[in-house]
């Protein structure tokens, strides 16, 4: 297969998409305007490829990239209060080596995790269309061929969930309709035995973490229901959670 089948060869062709006007334009010109607090940094501005280990046993799936976050950094989740959050929690459940992730050269590493988005560009208001979210349908479905390992979706979200059922169809699994539609929840596991099992997680979204609707205790939960249910072993000594930052 050559290059074209290596996750190097796919971040090339993420990195390089130009296909929908309304985020290529959105993307670029947060990046010449930036925000004040970054006004000296020079932003990623183009599509966020997905993140972690290629042996990775869980893969998690994100709405978007922040417009002053991974489309500033260059790395998903990186550089906001969202990701600040993620991050210290994949660290307390042993799946990151470090608690924060800053810049993508900051030494973070992922273990049996591979993170990655919906929609790879930074949507205005947060809000990606149907039609954008479908056009980036087949980097996820290549990234999923190319991480063999992977034994479960963790969705960060409605969105992510929706899909998540829309990469199972297009992988091949028949998508469930009607009543046997699984509904999105916090913690909800949808395991139908033709596909990969789905986790949902609420999103790690300001909105969320600071109306505690998503604690600490609650994403910890996820993460290690996550480990258990593709057999890894939890922390031996987790981290006190209340000296997270």
């Amino acid at each position: 297969m050559g290059d074209r089948g290596t996750l190097a060869a796919l971040e090339a062709q993420v990195v390089g998409c130009r296909a929908c006007p309304r985020l290529v334009a959105w993307r670029e010109e947060v990046a010449a305007v930036k925000r004040r607090a970054f006004a000296d940094e020079e932003y990623w501005g183009r599509p966020i490829p997905g993140f972690g280990d290629p042996a990775a046993r869980v893969l998690i799936l994100g709405l978007a990239p922040a417009a002053h976050g991974a489309n500033r950094t260059g790395r998903v989740f990186t550089g906001d209060r969202s990701g600040d959050f993620l991050f210290a929690a994949l660290h307390r459940t042993g799946f990151a080596n470090q608690s924060t992730s800053v810049h993508s050269g900051d030494g973070l590493a992922l273990r049996d995790a591979w993170i990655t988005a919906a929609v790879r560009c930074a949507p205005p208001a947060n809000r990606p269309t149907p039609a954008e979210r479908d056009t980036c349908l087949p980097f996820s479905v290549r990234e999923l061929e190319l991480l063999p390992d992977v034994g479960l979706i963790v969705c960060l979200g409605a969105f992510a969930w929706d899909a998540a059922l829309r990469l199972r169809g297009a992988a091949g699994a028949p998508r469930p309709a009607g009543a046997g539609r699984p509904r999105f929840a916090h913690d909800a596991l949808f395991a139908d035995g033709d596909w990969l099992p789905m986790l949902g997680c609420f999103h790690p979204s300001q909105q969320n973490t600071f109306t505690g609707r998503l604690t600490v205790s609650m994403i910890d939960g996820v993460l290690l229901h996550a480990r258990a249910l593709t057999g890894l072993r939890s922390p031996a000594a987790p981290p006190d959670a209340s000296a997270a930052g």
